[in-house]
């Protein structure tokens, strides 16, 4: 069985963070491990508070992870302060797997999570990740990208890694809206495109989309293969999820993996 690690947070409710990225590594029956850098306590309204875990203690968790097990991909998602991304660097930066950063720290609502001197440290760790998978908001904060932006889209066609820009709502010659994420890559171009659902059970759904593309890397599939069948993963949980809460509901992973065996 591959092993894949997720470095992120935890999210009380259970629909994001670690607790997303495990019932997506689930999905994929892949055997999942965990360094956590924060604590939040929220619920499918909003958060209340977060607590850092120290840098120190990180790092002790990446140590006994590695120590024991033969890691086949990581997923990195919030990782809060200068202090854990420079520890979290010093960890990644000798690594020969598959590395899909998720740089999360604004959310769908636009609430920025990292102060900005911790946004530019963690653009230092692009260098060594496979995939940035960016939403919409912190593509503009990163790359000042819009839409036919050809200077943000220079800017990206430049970095070591793949990037991926995640859920464009567009409609298609039929009228029909389509969710839209596109991937740049070297001198390429290619979009994925999914029917857009108008539902409000889309939390975590930036969470598991990463964690899905390193469980498929680390199953051998190539990242175009990753991409399309973490897409299709996530269209489902959205579709079939279980419309808990009283915010921005949790999706359904296990009816998304079942899903995809049809």
């Amino acid at each position: 069985m591959k092993v894949v690690l997720s470095i992120a947070g935890s999210d009380s409710s259970g629909g994001a963070g670690i607790q997303a990225d495990l019932k997506t590594f689930e999905a994929f029956d892949v055997f999942g491990c965990t360094v956590l850098t924060v604590l939040t306590a929220q619920n499918t309204t909003g958060v209340k508070s977060i607590s850092t875990v120290d840098a120190s203690f990180v790092k002790e968790q990446l140590e006994m992870v590695f120590e024991d097990f033969e890691v086949g991909a990581i997923k990195i998602g919030m990782l809060f302060s200068n202090e854990i991304i420079d520890t979290i660097r010093e960890f990644i930066k000798d690594l020969n797997i598959p590395i899909v950063l998720d740089p999360v720290f604004i959310s769908k609502a636009g609430s920025m999570l990292l102060s900005q001197d911790a946004i530019l440290n963690m653009k230092t760790l692009f260098d060594y990740a496979t995939i940035i998978t960016p939403n919409q908001f912190e593509a503009k904060a990163l790359f000042n990208y819009e839409k036919n932006s050809n200077e943000a889209i220079d800017k990206i066609k430049k970095l070591k890694c793949a990037t991926i820009i995640k859920n464009a709502i567009e409609m298609n010659k039929n009228q029909e809206e389509k969710s839209i994420d596109t991937l740049y890559l070297n001198q390429t171009i290619t979009k994925y495109e999914t029917p857009f659902l108008n539902s409000r059970n889309t939390h975590g759904t930036g969470c598991s989309f990463s964690s899905a593309i390193a469980a498929n890397l680390a199953l051998g599939k190539s990242l175009d293969e990753a991409i399309e069948t973490s897409n299709r993963f996530i269209y489902n949980a959205i579709k079939y999820a279980p419309n808990l809460g009283k915010g921005k509901g949790p999706i359904g992973h296990k009816k998304a993996s079942l899903s995809l065996q049809d």
